[in-house]
């Protein structure tokens, strides 16, 4: 498992597909980005530890972080310390893919979202 490059499982995809006609969102970066940080701001640890990435969606950490990639490693990094993991680049390219794909199921899991909802979801403690 690598940093270099973010996969996506076939349910994941699925959803996003879904989310991006519900949203009117294009980019799946942008998607996945709000997903990530949604499950970060949840304390508990995911359920599901193992993620079969099998889907055609992929992107470069560049292109999934954006500019904002040293703020996404940092958070990172900061969720393996909290969860106790060692900060190797396998344990928080896996803390990538869990919480990502737990934060892709949250969003999906909103029948009526908006951007409005997804910015109030994020920001609100």
């Amino acid at each position: 498992m690598s940093l270099d490059t973010v996969r996506l499982s076939q349910p994941a995809r699925d959803r996003l597909v879904w989310l991006k006609r519900t949203t009117g969102i294009p980019q799946w970066n942008v998607l996945c980005r709000w997903a990530l940080l949604l499950s970060l701001r949840d304390p508990s640890t995911p359920l599901i530890r193992e993620v079969v990435t099998d889907s055609n969606v992929e992107m470069t950490w560049k292109t999934f972080a954006g500019a904002h990639g040293d703020v996404y490693m940092a958070l990172l990094k900061q969720r393996c310390l909290a969860d106790g993991e060692e900060l190797t680049e396998e344990n928080i390219a896996k803390t990538l893919v869990v919480h990502l794909h737990r934060g892709i199921g949250y969003l999906g899991g909103e029948k009526h979202l908006t951007i409005e909802k997804m910015v109030g979801t994020v920001v609100t403690a």
